[in-house]
């Protein structure tokens, strides 16, 4: 939790009681629906909660705007990102329905309002969303297939509307044909452990 603090040191007091109370909840829900390794489970606010959160130092979601993160998981980056933008609307999907219920029941328990979360797959949503996460689920080109029409033409935050992609590795082919859309931020350059050496935030404009 030190973590979280030492580089979002302006969170209120409900945001840190909410950061707080997700470890003792994912572990819990973890022994019963293994959502996450147990070997990643030691370094859970690294490797999960932090690195979700490194979507957040490269935007700040205007209020009232709508984000869909598509195959969530556990909750991941949709929970975290919730919790730092309270004003903004996110839902979370998985195909996986045995998922989509530890992030139910995580959200409920830390009293998580402006979330909601289904059993879908992306090409069946309805709506039209702001931005699109996910953490590496497929390769780009085949992801955008997925959730290009899902995304509002009308932009009104601080980056274009499109898809903002949590990836690891080098992406230098992947992302070839997407060149004149794309944007690379390193997370290395906001995150000092060695974690994040390779880790990259992905944005797309679409």
């Amino acid at each position: 939790m030190e973590l979280i603090l030492k580089y979002f040191p302006d969170l209120t007091s409900d945001q840190a009681d909410k950061f707080r109370q997700l470890e003792e909840l994912y572990i819990d829900w973890n022994s019963k629906i293994n959502v996450i390794s147990r070997k990643d489970m030691e370094h859970f606010y690294e490797r999960h909660v932090l690195h979700s959160l490194g979507i957040a130092k490269v935007i700040q979601f205007s209020p009232g705007a709508k984000v869909l993160d598509v195959g969530t998981g556990g909750g991941f980056p949709g929970i975290p990102l919730a919790i730092l933008f309270p004003e903004t609307n996110f839902l979370l999907v998985d195909s996986i329905g045995k998922k989509i219920k530890v992030v139910q029941e995580v959200s409920e328990a830390a009293g998580i309002k402006n979330i909601e979360a289904i059993k879908a797959r992306a090409e069946e949503l309805k709506g039209k969303f702001d931005f699109v996460v996910s953490r590496a689920v497929t390769t780009l080109p085949d992801f955008i297939k997925w959730v290009e029409s899902k995304i509002k033409r009308e932009s009104r935050n601080t980056l274009q509307n499109g898809i903002l992609y949590l990836k690891g590795g080098d992406l230098e082919a992947e992302l070839k044909p997407l060149q004149n859309k794309s944007r690379v931020y390193n997370l290395s350059d906001y995150f000092e452990e060695e974690f994040f050496e390779t880790k990259k935030v992905v944005h797309v404009a679409l």
